[in-house]
């Protein structure tokens, strides 16, 4: 079903870091400190990618991250600038539920979820995060949620019905 992206063709935006972490590893000769980093990059119209990088310097960290990402884009369907219909996900320990909102709601959720949402093109969705509140797995179980959604214009053909009566 993924088909595959290329971010060159895209007008992708400013990068979003989502989070940066500093991790410590005991050797004989002390500790030696690295980082990784969970970087958003999208296009605002429906494209987003995630991608991690680990590295010894913060900068190296997330610039692996962002090229992780560009080579992870994939595209969701979205409707009027919100998703098209509502998905309960569970990824690990997380519990997250997605679910579409009118126009004038905003991005009603978490930073982890919010920084998702405004990388690819959302205005407007409500989102509850009910489990593990750990930044990389809600990270990872939006973009599982994202590639779940289906398209109403898609189902809508294979049952042989108008998008009116698909609606109703």
């Amino acid at each position: 079903m993924s088909t595959f992206i290329n971010p060159t063709e895209l007008d992708l935006k400013e990068e979003t870091v989502v989070c940066i972490n500093r991790v410590s590893k005991a050797t004989t000769g002390g500790r030696s400190m690295r980082f990784n980093s969970l970087v958003v990059v999208g296009d605002g119209k429906g494209h987003v990618g995630v991608g991690f990088g680990k590295a010894n310097e913060v900068a190296s960290a997330v610039n692996k991250a962002k090229e992780n990402a560009k080579k992870r884009i994939f595209k969701a369907p979205l409707i009027n600038g919100t998703i098209p219909h509502k998905i309960n996900i569970k990824y690990g320990a997380v519990r997250l539920m997605l679910k579409p909102a009118s126009p004038g709601t905003g991005i009603i959720a978490g930073g982890p979820v919010r920084a998702v949402m405004e990388q690819i093109g959302i205005a407007n969705i409500l989102s509850k995060n009910s489990g593990s509140t750990n930044v990389i797995n809600v990270v990872k179980a939006v973009e599982q949620g994202l590639k779940e959604l289906r398209d109403p214009l898609k189902v809508s053909r294979q049952r042989g019905i108008s998008l009116k009566e698909l609606f109703s």
